[in-house]
């Protein structure tokens, strides 16, 4: 999965809001690169993430996600001939956001708040047959420390047991989705890396993923250029391939399905060169 930001703010550096170029034709550019690299999904965003961030009113990321939605949309319909299935995920926690973007041409949902931040979301993925990213968040702005060089970070989240606690929140979400007619089939589940978590219990994280595997979902993990992996390598995010190189080749060895990056042409080769090791004989 390719990020394409449609932000100005991106932690990552790579929003593509810029005084000088239209977001449009930026995200063209690079969705076209990151399918040329051998990206599968692209997922849209427009509204940073990052810890200490704002959010946005669901007029402005509309206005920021749905236009590039529609000629990603576009792009793909003249790529069919393509020996492999292209899928554009929107990354919003808001049901309006999502319907608009079902409706432009999207394919998945990807909610950073596991379909807790907005009661109608889950009956508008399921009305729309959708499959859907579940992600654990325990994010408190209160928690945030954001350092000019290394960005944001969280600090001082407790959780009583890491990993119970993250997969008894998620089959919480998971509930919310089946109430809602979201079937089984259409789930996966992103342990939420980077989201209310500090740097130690990111890097815990990364490697017992493998537990997660029990759940019995499809497993998807970002820590791409993620603050942990700054703090841990004392680099900014422009600097940050090497550890989110390592983070993915860990992961996938623990049971990744899905990695979500940013440096696309270069995760795609250590995904496959992880694949051909710990999966050799699937």
């Amino acid at each position: 999965m390719g990020v394409l930001n449609i932000t100005p703010d991106s932690f990552s550096g790579d929003g593509l809001i810029a005084p000088e170029r239209s977001p449009v034709e930026a995200a063209l550019v690079q969705a076209r690169h990151f399918i040329e690299a051998g990206a599968d999904i692209l997922d849209v965003g427009g509204e940073s993430t990052r810890p200490g961030s704002k959010p946005v009113s669901e007029e402005i990321e509309m206005e920021r996600v749905i236009p590039v939605i529609r000629a990603l949309s576009n792009e793909l319909e003249t790529r069919r001939e393509m020996d492999r299935t292209l899928l554009i995920s929107v990354d919003t926690y808001k049901a309006s956001v999502a319907e608009a973007a079902l409706n432009s041409g999207a394919h998945w949902v990807n909610d950073v708040w596991g379909l807790r931040a907005d009661p109608a979301m889950a009956e508008t993925i399921a009305r729309h047959a959708a499959p859907v990213v579940i992600m654990h968040n325990r994010s408190q702005p209160a928690q945030a420390d954001l350092q000019a060089r290394l960005g944001g970070r969280y600090v001082g989240v407790e959780y009583e047991n890491l990993l119970e606690d993250i997969q008894r929140e998620l089959l919480e979400s998971v509930e919310i989705a089946r109430r809602a007619g979201i079937p089984v089939e259409h789930i996966i589940l992103d342990p939420g890396i980077g989201f209310g978590k500090t740097v130690e219990q990111n890097l815990e994280l990364v490697d017992r993923l493998g537990e997660l595997r029990s759940l019995g979902y499809p497993l998807m993990l970002g820590p791409s250029r993620k603050g942990f992996i700054g703090y841990t390598l004392n680099l900014p995010p422009e600097e940050r391939i090497e550890g989110t190189a390592a983070a993915v080749a860990i992961g996938i060895a623990r049971g990744a399905d899905i990695v979500r990056v940013h440096d696309v042409s270069a995760m795609v080769r250590v995904v496959r060169m992880a694949d051909a090791i710990v999966r050799r004989s699937s």
